[in-house]
């Protein structure tokens, strides 16, 4: 069972939307699946970072986040995206099966004309990369939330387009893996947590800016001793590193009155810090080695590509692409 999924290097490092919505759950995934693929997306980032030196530095920053969180190379196939020249190859052959009509129901491009944002060909034609990076290893599980489902249904109709236009059976059709336990997490401001919001909690940050980031959570001007609202933000990121009998404890406080918001922000920030130490030191650990995690990306891509390259040449072979006769 094929399992790929991939996070775009849109930052400099990942947050707790990207941990509890993805990574943690890409861990888990090692024990279950052999050989998993995930990739680090930077064509992708492309639609929006525009600064080449940005993006390397990104790219090394998400890798350390992978390895620091504990995606296992030698369980794994950790890859960048850029070092497998293949995907390129299939965006362009799956682009000329796929009609406008299906691109323009893309979520991402109607978001942005609504709100009247300027849209890039790379924007609108960011499904067929997706795609791309999904058929190209005939993926059968592509572990994504309930808002990306879309783009595991896109890929399904450009890889029956492909086959059916060819005559093949070239391209295998993926399954969505809706991650149930995957959190939708909210930013400071209550939004969903995102870098484009400028609302997020970055995982591995210094202790300041981290403790900045939660004393900044917006919070309703109820007084102290009233009692609050146990959905709020605040008390949802507390939540994410709550057990069970600890999120019971901490709904009571807040429906007894007495309780501050900042005493949560505080509790949550401590969760928050020791949680992540452990990785924080893995971290600190590889980015005193840059040339090992170049070799760990290195080494993926070589494995990835030997799984790349049989499905690519299919598609050539069935497109009737190459030099004839060779």
């Amino acid at each position: 069972m094929r399992v790929l999924a991939g996070i775009k290097p849109t930052g400099d490092a990942l947050h707790l939307g990207n941990y509890f919505g993805a990574l943690r759950q890409f861990v888990d995934l090692q024990e279950d699946y052999a050989e998993p693929l995930y990739f680090i997306a930077d064509y992708h980032s492309m639609t929006t970072v525009r600064d080449g030196e940005q993006r390397r530095r990104n790219t090394f920053n998400v890798a350390l986040d992978f390895l620091a969180a504990g995606v296992d190379p030698k369980r794994s196939i950790l890859y960048l995206q850029s070092d497998l020249p293949e995907v390129c190859e299939l965006t362009w052959i799956l682009s000329t099966v796929t009609p406008m009509g299906l691109l323009e129901r893309a979520h991402a491009y109607k978001d942005a004309s609504a709100k009247g944002t300027s849209v890039n060909h790379g924007l609108f034609a960011y499904p067929v990369l997706m795609a791309a990076d999904i058929l190209l290893f005939r993926s059968e599980l592509v572990p994504v939330g309930q808002d990306q489902k879309q783009h595991l249904e896109m890929a399904r109709d450009m890889a029956e387009s492909f086959n059916h236009h060819y005559g093949c059976e070239a391209l295998a059709l993926p399954e969505p893996y809706i991650l149930e336990d995957a959190a939708v997490v909210p930013g400071t401001d209550g939004r969903k947590m995102s870098k484009s919001y400028d609302n997020v909690i970055p995982m591995f940050a210094g202790k300041k800016q981290v403790k900045k980031s939660v004393m900044g959570i917006v919070t309703d001007s109820t007084p102290v001793e009233d009692p609050k609202d146990p959905e709020s933000v605040v008390f949802q990121l507390y939540n994410l590193f709550a057990d069970p009998e600890e999120r019971k404890a901490m709904v009571e406080r807040a429906r007894a009155g007495g309780l501050g918001y900042g005493n949560v922000k505080k509790e949550l920030l401590d969760k928050l810090l020791d949680h992540f130490e452990p990785m924080r030191e893995r971290r600190a650990e590889l980015e005193q080695h840059p040339d090992d995690v170049a070799d760990i990306l290195r080494t993926g891509a070589a494995r990835a590509r030997a799984i790349a390259t049989p499905v690519l040449e299919a598609c050539r072979e069935a497109a009737g692409l190459g030099t004839p006769g060779a």
